[in-house]
């Protein structure tokens, strides 16, 4: 049997966040489970990768503004590249009840201290990008350090840090029971069964299925979410941000040559682990990318280079994070709701804060708790993408 002091399950962004964040705060003894025999197959290889604080609820905002520095300054801190580009996010107001909002969220962000989010207005936004359709945009919001990273990049400098702090990972280690004994956990698993004081679950969108193994209800569904890379493409500046149109959803960013293009469909109710990609979704997503962008209509598409991944949601579109207080030593960092890789960074922090000494200043952890839930206690984020 083996044994640790933690295990983390899932050796994902998260969990591997989690790890590195432990053994730099001098946990020893720390070992990773990931079901798979490679790292990133779950929703962290599958992620279109954007970073942004211009969210609409605090805690949110908070964990952005850990998460986004940390990966601007990931190569020096760790020696492994992020591939965090701050290009921006631009989100395009295409009415009052959007511009409301906008300037609704950016008072709360500069109060949490976003200093640097600002309002463009129309006529700025056809200087820069004449090939956006602008007739129906009143303004938009843009914060310069919002931007993109390389998921799979990022994960793999958690590990290989965690692990030259002293962290382990099994590959192809699935777990398939736990069990409580008296102040420690055992794990079944498809290899050895291992014993540990502390067990944390980081298991994306599978969490609830962890959770039930310690007769923990987690409210966490998995939601399809598709994304679709084009060919090269010219027409529309490399250096551009992730931009939304607020009119529909639909949002796209610079991805190698060409663009990664990404619309919420509102029909979407493939429920379950389904993350085949639905060709039909292609001619959904191109009618308003062409709409917002109609140089977009020259826009060529390979189907087979298309993907689906699994979003881990909760009823109220926040993550779940921290200790379960009917289950001692055993720990949440699950359903963010599309957010993962943004908070993967504070999210390492806030778990390793509250695992070794119950309390963190990354974020206000209360709001996250599994029991607001059962409190009807919830917090909804409106800023979904």
């Amino acid at each position: 049997m083996q044994t640790a002091d933690v295990v983390i399950i899932g050796g994902g962004i998260v969990g591997t966040s989690i790890a590195y964040h432990l053994t730099l705060a001098g946990q020893q003894n720390v070992l990773i489970l990931e079901r798979e025999s490679h790292q990133g197959k779950g929703s962290t290889g599958k992620s279109m990768g954007g970073v942004r604080a211009q969210f609409s609820t605090p805690v949110n905002i908070q964990m952005s503004l850990y998460s986004i520095p940390f990966y601007a300054t990931f190569e020096e801190r760790l020696g492994h590249p992020s591939g965090y580009k701050s290009q921006g996010y631009l989100f395009l107001a295409t009415s009052q009840a959007h511009l409301d909002y906008l300037n609704e969220n950016q008072k709360l962000q500069r109060s949490l201290g976003l200093k640097n989010v600002e309002m463009i207005a129309v006529g700025e936004l056809r200087k820069t990008y004449a090939q956006l359709r602008t007739d129906d945009v009143l303004a938009a919001s843009f914060c310069p350090t919002d931007g993109f990273v390389d998921p799979y990049s990022a994960m793999t400098g958690f590990t290989a840090c965690a692990c030259e702090n002293g962290a382990r990972i099994l590959r192809g280690t699935e777990v398939t029971a736990i069990e409580r004994e008296s102040d420690s956990f055992r794990l079944r698993t498809s290899k050895d069964d291992v014993s540990a004081s502390v067990v944390v679950n980081a298991a994306g969108a599978w969490a609830a299925e962890i959770a039930k193994m310690v007769d923990v209800d987690l409210p966490v569904t998995p939601l399809r979410r598709m994304l679709i890379p084009t060919e090269p493409f010219d027409a529309f500046p490399h250096t551009a941000p992730m931009i939304i149109d607020m009119s529909n959803g639909f949002h796209f960013r610079p991805e190698a040559l060409g663009f990664l293009l990404a619309w919420n469909d509102p029909e979407e109710n493939s429920s379950g682990y389904n993350t085949d990609f639905d060709p039909a979704f292609i001619e959904k997503v191109l009618t308003r990318a062409a709409d917002r962008v109609p140089c977009f209509e020259n826009l060529a598409v390979n189907p087979k280079r298309a993907w689906a991944g699994l979003y881990e949601m909760t009823p109220d579109h926040h993550a779940i994070l921290g200790p379960v207080s009917q289950v001692p030593g055993f720990f949440l960092a699950n359903g963010f709701s599309g957010h993962g890789v943004m908070h993967a960074p504070a999210t390492g922090k806030i778990l390793s804060d509250l695992i070794l000494h119950g309390k963190t200043d990354v974020a206000d952890a209360h709001w996250l708790r599994l029991s607001r839930f059962a409190e009807n206690d919830l917090i909804h984020e409106t800023a979904l993408l």
